[in-house]
């Protein structure tokens, strides 16, 4: 009964979703039609698809064929799939299947239960950093908001209410809870993106796909099924995630999933702090940051989304020198991120609220705190203003406060403080930014370059580098003492000649300890018994 009720709220017939290969349904019109859009099956063979099998991950087909040889329907799914198609290797492997997630837990040794709002089953492969997840999703049916129960609060706010509830929406149709577990065709439609909305057999070498999205990847357009604003209403963080489809992939937004973009912004505001900041560190670490950056732009959303951004997009910076600083940056986890190499989200934050913390920072000295104190006070405020309470919020501000403090320490060339500044974990990371700072214009090149030189030397080659360090520093506080000499008595005059050297300055004493001076005391008095 349930399931008719259901269906009929969907507009579906009572009848099963045809599972053969199906004659493709007509091409969709530009307008995009309201509502739920159940499609048609339609399962393409490798001679239209052309993916390649060697692109494929072992663990992640694994997962597949086990799932199906229990009797359960499996596919590799999403992005993954989309990534096949344009013959990229893809990053992360997700599968969607017909067993539920109890049911996937208990075919594989390694696996476990996570999530609220969306259940999920991490399938677990290797140990140590070269560990996989598989993440492994359950057929989702496709239920509006009309259909949900619906609460006044959030996540936080409305926990009571909201446990042991499988569907839930906020006042603003914002999606709580989505366990409700269907068939393949309604999973499908509650997918974002058409291009996300495909499903690969890697046994049968086929892709299932209901929406046309192998037609929308080969146009390299991005599209959402059914209407966008429900949608965007739905879970707000598609219209970031549209953004940083579009960036990465080359893709353009199909007009009628661009237009309620600017209108629908305003819906962010109702996302829990700390997933608008995943979605942010994803949006600059996809290898495409500027090209991000700029789709924001043109989508208007480059103010008053994430205040990380504020600091760095707003246009009073466009010259202050903060935006080479943050171009190469961004630059530079790119090219990383192109290499395959690992980019830490504390590193790229360090870089983009440098300034805010120096400004912070120097305004707090010109009050009297000590250069150290000021810093660290800076950073606890400018996390407050720009990161607000997120998940990791600790460590993340002790990685980035580790690379500022930093800073001042490579002007020190002594051989204990060089040798000890190498030797910490995070040297690399902190060298990486004076050297970033350096080529922007903001830190000595050579002394980069002498730092870059001394990182890599073997013994006898950092004791010539400390030799040239120790006369380096002589003759710049030589022309210090010089230019000190030279100075001006009256602002804007030269000294006169012949006039008398500063006079000079006063050695001061050392104060012996206590005893010492007491001991010196008594031996300079007279005897008493010799006076008498």
């Amino acid at each position: 009964m349930i399931k008719k009720f259901i269906d009929k709220l969907l507009g579906k017939s009572a009848g099963k979703t045809p599972t053969g290969p199906q004659t493709p349904a007509a091409e969709p019109e530009a307008a995009v039609p309201v509502g739920p859009v159940i499609g048609v099956r339609v399962e393409v063979p490798v001679s239209e698809h052309g993916i390649n099998p060697a692109l494929l991950d072992d663990r992640a087909v694994k997962v597949v064929t086990t799932l199906q040889d229990a009797g359960y329907e499996a596919y590799v799914v999403g992005g993954a799939v989309r990534d096949l198609l344009l013959g990229h290797r893809p990053k992360d492997f997700d599968v969607a299947t017909s067993a539920t997630p109890e049911q996937v837990k208990a075919l594989f040794r390694r696996a476990f239960i996570i999530g609220r709002r969306f259940r999920i089953v991490h399938v677990v492969h290797g140990r140590g950093r070269e560990h996989e997840v598989i993440e492994v999703s359950t057929f989702r049916a496709y239920l509006d908001a009309s259909a949900a129960e619906q609460v006044a609060g959030n996540e936080k706010t409305s926990k009571s209410e909201l446990a042991g509830k499988s569907h839930v929406v906020d006042a603003s149709g914002r999606v709580l809870r989505d366990n409700v577990w269907g068939p393949q065709d309604e999973d499908a439609a509650r997918r974002d993106f058409t291009v996300n909305a495909l499903y690969y057999d890697p046994r049968r070498q086929i892709v299932v796909d209901y929406h046309h999205g192998l037609a929308d990847a080969k146009k390299r357009l991005l599209r959402m099924i059914g209407d966008p604003v429900t949608r965007y209403r739905e879970d707000p963080v598609r219209i970031i995630r549209v953004v940083r489809f579009a960036a990465k992939l080359g893709f353009e937004i199909e007009p009628g999933t661009r237009k309620p973009i600017r209108a629908c912004a305003e819906l962010l505001a109702n996302v829990p702090a700390s997933r608008l900041f995943d979605e942010m560190i994803k949006l600059l670490q996809t290898g495409h940051s500027l090209a991000s950056l700029e789709e924001l732009r043109k989508q208007g959303l480059h103010k008053g989304i994430f205040p990380i951004l504020d600091a760095v997009l707003d246009d009073a910076h466009q010259h202050d020198g903060r935006e080479q600083f943050i171009q190469r940056a961004l630059a530079d986890t790119d090219r990383r991120v192109g290499e395959g190499k690992p980019v830490a989200p504390s590193f790229m934050l360090a870089c983009m609220l440098w300034h805010d913390v120096l400004r912070r920072t120097e305004q707090l000295r010109l009050k009297g705190e000590g250069p150290v104190a000021a810093m660290q006070t800076a950073t606890d405020a400018v996390f407050d203003a720009r990161i607000g309470d997120i998940s990791g919020r600790g460590k993340l501000a002790a990685d980035m406060r580790e690379i500022w403090l930093m800073q001042p320490r490579f002007e020190r060339r002594t051989p204990s403080s060089a040798l000890s500044l190498v030797e910490q974990a995070r040297f690399r990371a902190g060298f990486d930014f004076l050297r970033l700072r350096a080529d922007a214009g903001e830190a000595d090149a050579d002394l980069a370059r002498w730092w870059e030189e001394f990182s890599t030397a073997n013994e006898a080659g950092r004791e010539d580098l400390l030799t040239e360090a120790r006369v380096q520093d002589q003759a710049r506080r030589a022309a210090g003492g010089a230019a000190a000499a030279r100075a001006p008595s009256v602002e804007g005059e030269a000294a006169p000649a012949g006039a008398p050297a500063p006079a000079a300055r006063k050695r001061r004493r050392r104060r012996k300890p206590a005893g010492e001076r007491s001991a010196a005391a008594s031996a300079s008095e007279p005897d008493d018994a010799a006076s008498s």
